[in-house]
């Protein structure tokens, strides 16, 4: 992909939307109230729904409440923590809320100049190369990443070239990329690169791990689940030979910032950073059931290539627009965490059976050989 142009992105933002301003001789997009100047995840603002004012300070106040007695909230009303993360943390907390939920406050706190440390290293010259690629691949629409070599790039590269440092074993992946950068929409570098320590090492443990065995294991948990809450669909990719990890890894590893719109990323996060993984599993099955979940959804994807393409989200269902929609129907769905668990262990079993089984016949043949 060639390098993002700040004017040929905003000559096609401006073929895409009317809301165009002249400056200095450029045409440009004004940016939505989430930075973006145009591509999916812009938001019309005739269709941006916003919390009454009123409404919001009351959610603000009791949010501030929380964060005197952050501790005693946590350990004592988890329960009221949990629900004010579904109703939607206020968008003026939201770094700080994230913060604190991840553990990324503390990491940060008991690391002070640990992140400048690892800016003055050098890097892994591979690691360094790999990123660079990426860079303007990130939210190119986003005021924030527009510009090749801006502020937004360069705290985007030192963010992720410190996470190699910091955990050399996994190095960079292509899919930190995309996290680092929501978590730079709302905070700065070195709060940011704590938060992703956070969510690499609690949320998503293994997922960037070479050989992606956790990303793996979690899309078999997946299919699991879908045979229990979607009979339907289940057979139905069964049938197709459509396998989990051909369009849930980058829904799971990108933790679907680059599949829903942007209001449901941020809502998702919220609960997602709350509650854990399983926010994951409960949203795969919901966007699932979304536009697989009846006889003529089915119906429309006679072949392989029709269920893709629904499940990748090529066309995205109205209802998948609508964060309210998201957050209640994914805990509407009827699974208990101890269904995830048991799935999980389930799965885990049958993989450690199955690379036994593997290694078992590696050796028959070995000694036939001899």
């Amino acid at each position: 992909m060639a390098d993002a142009q700040p004017n040929a992105v905003m000559q096609n933002e401006e073929e895409d939307h009317g809301d165009v301003k002249s400056a200095n001789g450029f045409s440009f997009m004004q940016a939505d109230r989430y930075g973006f100047l145009g591509g999916s995840q812009y938001t019309d603002p005739d269709e941006d729904k916003r919390i009454p004012p009123e409404v919001l300070r009351k959610r603000e106040l009791k949010w501030l409440d929380m964060f005197e007695n952050w501790e005693k909230w946590m350990s004592k009303r988890f329960k009221k923590v949990k629900d004010r993360c579904r109703k939607g943390i206020p968008p003026a907390l939201r770094a700080r809320a994230w913060q604190y939920l991840c553990g990324g406050k503390f990491q940060m706190e008991h690391n002070q100049g640990r992140f400048d440390e690892y800016l003055r290293h050098s890097g892994d010259p591979k690691n360094i190369d790999d990123i660079t690629k990426d860079l303007h691949r990130q939210f190119p629409n986003h005021e924030m990443f527009l510009s090749k070599g801006g502020h937004g790039q360069m705290d985007l590269f030192n963010v992720l070239k410190a996470y190699t440092i910091h955990n050399p074993q996994d190095g960079y992946c292509q899919a930190q990329a995309p996290i680092a950068a929501v978590l730079l929409m709302h905070m700065p570098a070195e709060q940011a690169f704590w938060c992703l320590v956070a969510i690499c090492e609690k949320y998503v443990t293994g997922y960037f791990s070479p050989g992606l065995e956790a990303i793996q294991l979690d899309g078999e948990v997946l299919f699991g689940l879908v045979k229990k809450t979607s009979p339907a669909i289940y057979k139905h990719l069964k049938k197709q030979h459509v396998e989990p990890i051909m369009y849930m890894t980058e829904w799971f590893m990108c933790i679907f910032t680059r599949n829903l719109s942007w209001s449901c990323v941020l809502r998702l996060w919220d609960v997602f950073l709350c509650e854990g993984v399983k926010v994951l599993f409960r949203t795969a099955l919901l966007v699932m059931r979304t536009v697989l979940g009846s006889p003529e959804k089915l119906a429309e994807c006679p072949s392989f290539y029709e269920t893709l393409e629904k499940l990748r989200l090529r066309q995205m269902p109205p209802e998948l627009l609508d964060e309210e929609y998201i957050v209640r129907e994914a805990l509407r769905i009827n699974l208990t965490d101890r269904d995830m668990e048991r799935e999980h262990q389930k799965q885990t079993s049958r993989r450690r059976s199955s690379t036994k089984e593997k290694a078992g016949k590696g050796d028959t043949s070995r000694k036939q050989k001899t």
